[in-house]
């Protein structure tokens, strides 16, 4: 199932959903963030109606998702030009994911300002060019250039582009939610052998509310400043096929290493 299949299951008007997690989106144990992240986001588009642009979004990483899971949602507070909806995933009767969504509608400001330093971007991949990842992990429906994480680099960066293999008539900002979190966490470039890594909060800022790119290809930038007493902390930067930065995010990953 892709990611428009897997949306698909959340009907609209409604608070409390059931899907059920095609096990091609997993990593390991558990469902794909992103993928887990867009469910509830889908979830929250349709509790309410007429909700502006998507702002922010706090996400927790609570346990492991898998199989048939809730999906519930509850609005904390719609005004004029905000709404905060809270949306959670239940996965054997415990809460696995809790978001908080931000929808804001856009005004007129004398302020315009960015200081997001550009990387070098790659060129994007071509026809033939590009790999994916084995049936059973989530990346088997992703397109990437090359292999994605080395271990032993010594560098705490990873920067690549990325893009779902089915991306038609999907909402930009589902795609952005499933996209932004494909990389593998950016410390493992620290790794001398494997070791096992889980997301636990990941916030998300939306730099626009039309986020659009040329044929499904983001450019995913994920740089680690601190590592230390098992836990990390990483900045996340998506950028469109123009080299506009769409999306910032910050998240926390633990280690067992």
């Amino acid at each position: 199932m892709n990611l428009q299949n897997m949306l698909s299951q959340i009907s609209p008007n409604g608070a409390a959903h059931t899907v059920t997690i095609d096990p091609t989106w997993h990593q390991g144990r558990t469902a794909f963030g992103g993928l887990s992240t867009a469910l509830a986001y889908q979830a929250a588009v349709v509790s309410e109606k007429d909700l502006p642009p998507l702002q922010s979004a706090q996400i927790a990483f609570a346990g492991p998702i898998a199989g048939d899971v809730q999906i519930q949602t509850q609005l904390l507070r719609r005004g004029r030009n905000a709404a905060f909806i809270k949306s959670e995933i239940m996965s054997s009767d415990t809460v696995s994911l809790s978001c908080t969504f931000l929808f804001v509608q856009r005004r007129a400001s004398k302020i315009d300002y960015i200081d997001i330093p550009k990387p070098d971007f790659p060129p994007i991949p071509k026809y033939g060019e590009t790999r994916n990842g084995p049936p059973e992990f989530f990346t088997y429906h992703l397109d990437y250039p090359e292999k994605r994480l080395t271990l032993g680099s010594g560098q705490p960066r990873l920067a690549n582009w990325h893009r779902l293999r089915e991306s038609d008539n999907l909402n930009p900002f589902a795609e952005l939610m499933c996209i932004g979190d494909a990389l593998p966490p950016s410390v493992m470039g620290l790794f001398e052998e494997q070791a096992m890594v889980s997301s636990m909060n990941w916030h998300i800022n939306m730099l626009t509310d039309t986020p659009r790119t040329d044929n499904g290809w983001w450019f995913l930038e994920s740089e680690t400043h601190h590592a230390s007493h098992g836990a990390s902390s990483q900045n996340m930067t998506v950028w469109n096929s123009n080299g506009h930065a769409v999306m910032k995010a910050m998240q926390s990953v633990a280690l067992f290493i």
